[in-house]
């Protein structure tokens, strides 16, 4: 086997070879038993939010007929992508300050790397597409149903997706390409990626660097596409003459750009801030900020002031009564 090897890859392979690490310790938020009870109550109470926001939207969004325009349709991928990103690290860490046992198994590392990345950048994809769904809807709503086709929508969830497959596998990839040598504990609540490049005794962090950089640099593009979008639509909602309208549209998008912005911020801080040898709580929050927060707040966002959505709830919660 060793001749199909050749160049950069052997020597990826031989290093993690050598000096493969069994497990890694998460070290979480803290070492104290009351500190991590509280902890894993917050991030429980948390979880159930999410998990219910979330599976809320789905249900909704999948049993009642009105809402199948695109923009539900969205929402519900939306839904279901916040509940994989939440669920692929909250529940870990509720576990491990629950019963004191905060290592995870090499694979497992891989595993929750790659599903952080992917969830997270094809979220972001994701939020980029329905800006355009809005202002395609408030700014374009004579061509609306000609550009917003269903397999039109199809394919943007699915190029979504596959953006952030992409990301997963290229950065994943390029990380546990190094050798782990310096120690096998991740002063995090998960495994993320400047926190694994802390534990690796290679100084060569290029092709790392590389797969961040272009990371971020999409997710910049990205940002940009939302920003663009949504000033459009504010423009437009300015010319609307009632006041009543265009405090409502301000009181939707305004939410949607704070949350993207909280989301994409603390993201890029979190991977473009330099190495540090020493762990901190500021970093433990960044991560929470990105991870945590917008799944548990874009349900509440995205359909809280949504009057259909609240509509289709009493009636299916109607149905429900009735048939009691």
């Amino acid at each position: 086997m060793s001749f199909l090897l050749s160049g950069p890859r052997k020597r990826c392979i031989m290093a993690n070879l050598t000096t493969l690490v069994a497990e890694f310790i998460l070290m979480g938020f803290s070492d104290i038993r009351d500190h991590q009870v509280l902890h894993a109550t917050l991030f429980l109470l948390i979880y159930l939010i999410a998990l219910v926001g979330n599976l809320l939207i789905i249900l909704l969004t999948t049993l009642d007929q009105h809402l199948k325009s695109p923009m539900y349709f969205f929402l519900r991928t939306l839904s279901f992508l916040d509940l994989c990103f939440i669920s692929v690290t909250v529940p870990k860490a509720i576990i491990h300050s629950l019963t004191q046992n905060s290592s995870i198994s090499f694979l497992g590392c891989v595993a929750q790397v790659f599903l952080v990345v992917l969830f997270a950048c094809a979220e972001l994809a994701l939020l980029t597409v329905m800006s355009y769904d809005r202002y395609a809807a408030i700014c374009r709503p004579l061509y609306y149903q000609i550009v917003m086709k269903k397999r039109a929508c199809k394919q943007m969830v699915a190029a979504s997706w596959l953006s952030g497959v992409v990301s997963g596998f290229l950065n994943t990839s390029v990380t546990f390409c190094l050798p782990f040598c310096r120690s096998n504990f991740v002063y995090q609540f998960f495994c993320e990626i400047p926190s694994l490049l802390k534990l690796s005794c290679s100084e060569n962090y290029l092709a790392e660097t590389g797969a961040i950089i272009i990371t971020t640099s999409l997710g910049f593009l990205c940002f940009i596409s939302i920003t663009v979008s949504y000033i459009h639509i504010l423009v437009t909602v300015l010319r609307i003459p009632s006041v009543e309208g265009r405090s409502r549209a301000f009181s939707t998008c305004i939410p949607h750009l704070v949350v993207v912005t909280v989301f994409l911020t603390t993201g890029f801080i979190a991977y473009l801030k330099p190495v540090s040898e020493s762990p901190s709580v500021w970093g433990l929050l960044v991560s929470v900020f990105y991870t945590v927060v917008p799944p548990t707040l874009n349900p509440i966002i995205y359909s809280l002031k949504n009057k259909d959505m609240k509509t289709a709830f009493w009636k299916i919660l109607r149905k429900i009564v009735i048939r009691q």
